[in-house]
């Protein structure tokens, strides 16, 4: 076997398995060695149950005490019961394993591993490993892999086609020389690939993570270099004209609102980019409802007032959508055509599309991804708006900008990153920040509670309903089981739906729906038809609805810091009082210090620094951000060092980025 094989030249993948393994991204042997972990399981010695704590992912010695039932769900099939140490209870749980009833019996002893969670008063431990107590002894103080899954496929499976690969772990070669890695205690590229797949301890493991993630960052700001260069005094012909500025103070002077400072600034930078020759490559960085949206809308509507088109790409369909809607009903009085292009559209409409953009008929459009295809042709592109850039990869952005002549760029954001970082990320853009929130916001109030208070705050939520107001509740991905995150969200609403009565409306949302069903979700949410949404993180951009109020975010010690504050940012967006509530389940030390940041601070940017302080350095098993800049690996909190180290050492390389992928 090499590195350039098929995954079918491994032992025990056939031609379907195969199949199941693209659908991972893998093809050839080098994408499965570099299929890297998403956790880990630490092996560790059994303690008793009034010691564990709800998220600890713990062992318990204990004694079947309750004869094994199954009982029918309505999707699955739920095998339960009680295990005891002599002193604590704990009831046990599987889904879709009825076997279990002939291999558990009543009064055997056994190791039981797993994730506790409470329900109610009761400690809970769902979808367990069991061992004998010697058989767990062999397993003491070993990490085993957890990989990212689809179906058709086991981490067993791939842990197993891994292993067969080993050996070809010690050939990978490596693009970093020995006297960099020696400056900034590097890993080989051989070694982290073993630590990864096969860890030895936790510090092994951390710094294995730290070389994957210096990697990444290196890529990275390697492409931002090329683009910087290639953008660096680049001419164009695209100019906003003096009577398109006239004609926009009129626009501006009809909105409903004063714009900020910030919003007023910012425009004024934009404006004398796009009046300059050059290709403005520009930044909005503004704080969740900061009104970062006007801005766009308004540079988008002075590049079309000047004869030319403009377009608006957005991470998700959701999103677009959203944008769609507001932005036709913005510049309807100024007869601009807007057209929405999506994955989700069938051939035709967007055939239709395509033809308005080549014709020049539309005047903008807003998409997704699908804007950046092959089969989108522009007659006369003359801004590129990207809406939360951090979720598109660097060459994404690039290629939407090479749909016209030199077209201006202009992308938003609202993900608070610490200013000692953005220096690094942003390197290839000019930025403006707008600091202050629109006139007439009121600062939301928090609070985080532990589970005690959960049936408070539902009463806090019914409240809120019957004055006519809206709430989320956000639930973090189910883990151990292997099954879709929509079912803990799913199981959550129904739990909801009970507790608050039939006479409010509990409706769910999650990752795996279907763009059109989410699309209906949200439509239904912002126009009054669902009281409470019960979702995952995928709330966690741009959806807006001012009536909603209530931001309830359960396991909020799962999350980043700045993760949570754009999960605020979803409530207090209109004039009503609004509130946020973190639920900490785990109450450790650090947890509480970290959220109650949160609690006291409103302020993204403050709080991403507080992150960065909090978390520090090379913290391989701390929270994680999610999506950071469309960094797989690579987060740019808990790896700072390496992203500082990635930028001194780019600063001494050419901008080719051949080798350099964290794909051997």
């Amino acid at each position: 076997m090499n590195l350039d094989d098929n995954v079918t030249a491994v032992k025990g993948i056939g031609d379907k398995t195969a199949e199941s393994f693209q659908k991972l991204g893998i093809e050839k042997i080098r994408d499965l060695i570099s299929y890297f972990p998403r956790d880990y399981k630490n092996y560790s010695e059994p303690v008793p149950i009034r010691e564990t704590s709800p998220g600890d992912r713990v062992a318990v010695f204990c004694q079947i005490v309750k004869n094994i039932a199954v009982i029918k769900g309505r999707r699955y099939q739920i095998t339960t019961t009680v295990v005891s140490d002599g002193n604590d209870a704990m009831e046990v749980v599987w889904f879709n394993q009825p076997y279990l009833r002939y291999s558990l019996h009543k009064g055997e002893k056994l190791v039981f591993y797993g994730r506790v969670e409470t329900r109610g008063s009761k400690k809970v431990m769902q979808m367990p490993e069991t061992y004998g107590i010697l058989q767990y002894q062999k397993m003491l103080k070993t990490m085993q892999p957890i990989y990212s899954l689809r179906k058709g496929i086991s981490n067993n499976l791939i842990r197993k086609a891994i292993m067969e690969c080993r050996d070809l772990m010690h050939m990978v070669p490596d693009p970093i020389s020995e006297d960099v890695r020696d400056k900034y205690h590097l890993m080989t590229r051989s070694e982290m690939l073993l630590a990864l797949h096969f860890p030895k301890s936790e510090d092994e493991l951390r710094r294995a993570a730290g070389r994957a993630a210096f990697d990444e960052f290196l890529r990275f700001l390697l492409q931002v270099k090329a683009m910087r260069d290639e953008n660096v005094q680049m001419g164009t012909d695209i100019k906003v004209t003096d009577e398109a500025i006239t004609k926009l103070r009129g626009f501006v002077a009809g909105l409903p609102f004063k714009l900020t400072a910030g919003q007023g600034n910012a425009l004024k930078e934009i404006f004398r980019d796009m009046q300059s020759g050059h290709a403005m490559n520009r930044l909005v960085q503004g704080d969740v409802g900061s009104g970062k949206t006007i801005v766009a809308a308004s540079a988008l509507l002075s590049v079309i007032l000047s004869g030319y088109q403009g377009a608006l790409m957005a991470p998700t369909e959701v999103l677009a959508e959203q944008h769609y809607q507001d932005l036709s009903k913005m510049l309807k009085p100024y007869k601009v055509k807007v057209c929405l292009l999506t994955g989700a559209m069938t051939a035709k409409e967007k055939r239709l599309v395509y033809a308005d953009l080549a014709s020049g008929a539309c005047d903008l459009v807003i998409g997704t991804h699908a804007i950046i295809q092959d089969k989108t042709v522009f007659k006369n592109l003359g801004l590129v708006v990207t809406d939360e850039q951090h979720r598109f990869g660097v060459r994404q952005r690039e290629k939407l900008a090479s749909k016209g002549n030199h077209p201006h760029t202009l992308i938003m954001s609202a993900t608070p990153i610490p200013r000692t970082l953005a220096i690094m990320l942003y390197a290839d853009l000019d930025i403006s920040v707008i600091k202050e929130l629109p006139k007439g916001r009121k600062k939301i109030l928090n609070s985080v509670i532990d589970v005690s208070f959960r049936p408070a705050a539902y009463q806090f939520i019914r409240e809120q309903v019957k004055q006519k107001h809206q709430a989320y509740v956000v639930c973090p991905m189910v883990e151990e089981s292997e099954a879709i995150d929509a079912e803990n969200v799913i199981d959550y609403s129904e739990n909801l739906q009970q507790e608050l009565g039939r006479d409010i409306k509990v409706e769910y949302l999650h990752g795996k729906m279907k763009d059109a069903d989410k699309v209906a979700i949200l439509n239904q949410f912002s126009q009054g038809q669902i009281d409470v949404l019960v979702s995952t993180t995928v709330v966690e951009v741009g959806i807006n609805n001012p009536n909603a109020t209530v931001m309830m975010i359960e396991n909020a010690e799962r999350y980043g810091l700045a993760q949570l504050h754009q999960l605020r940012g979803r409530v207090g967006r209109g004039q009503a009082q609004s509130y946020c509530m973190f639920m900490n389940v785990k109450k450790s030390k650090q947890s509480v210090e970290r959220l109650k940041v949160l609690e006291e601070s409103n302020d993204g940017f403050f709080i991403a620094e507080q992150d960065l302080k909090l978390r520090g350095p090379g913290e391989f098993f701390g929270v994680r951000q999610s999506g950071d800049l469309n960094f797989k690996y690579a987060d740019i909190y808990t790896n700072a060092d390496m992203l500082k180290a990635a930028q001194e050492v780019s600063l001494t390389m050419s901008a080719d980025t051949e080798g350099l992928t964290v794909t051997i």
